[in-house]
């Protein structure tokens, strides 16, 4: 399951795939992307005696999704909410309005004990809650305005290889025949 079209994230489910026969690759329909599941609101992902709600939490892409485990103790965030951030909004599809509301309509409305499971964190850290984000992290306790503001600020490096396209027949790691 891919929460989003970004290079740091799918480049593995081809890999995946080839090497586990049956497999399938799963990303939002919003990603405009291909793959065998095409994630939709509130799809649930099956494994086992458990499953995944999906959240669309657009803002760092247009297709970014969020996954909660059924009994929502758990989500998975992707690069939507970050440990004490939140994913960048300056490049493809992205938006700080889009982003701003994903996080405060849907993943802060998880309860408080819920265990946060970023895609990144630069610091070391690999679990937050709901209830430490919606109190301390330093940009999403902010308005929306000031949210879009830092957002529009932080003057970050371009990733060196963000404009490469994928090419035509591996798209989201899936290989098309």
């Amino acid at each position: 399951v891919n929460t989003h079209c970004h290079a740091d994230h799918i480049t593995g489910t081809g890999l995946m795939k080839k090497r586990l026969v049956g497999l399938k690759s799963a990303i939002s329909k919003f990603s405009g992307q291909t793959a065998d599941i095409l994630l939709s609101e509130n799809d649930k992902i099956t494994f086992g005696k458990h499953f995944l709600t999906v959240l669309e939490t657009p803002g760092h892409t247009d297709g970014c999704v969020s996954l909660v485990i059924g009994d929502q103790s758990m989500v998975f965030t992707g690069d939507a909410l970050l440990i004490r951030g939140c994913g960048r909004t300056d490049f493809q599809q992205g938006s700080p309005e889009k982003l701003y509301e994903s996080i405060h309509r849907k993943i802060f409305t998880l309860p408080d004990e819920c265990l946060v499971y970023p895609a990144h964190d630069y610091l070391g850290q690999t679990v937050s809650t709901i209830g430490e984000e919606r109190k301390f992290n330093p940009r999403l306790t902010k308005s929306m305005d000031a949210f879009v503001n830092i957002m529009k600020n932080l003057n970050l490096p371009k990733p060196a290889k963000i404009d490469i396209s994928v090419p035509a027949n591996l798209v989201c790691g899936v290989h098309q025949v």
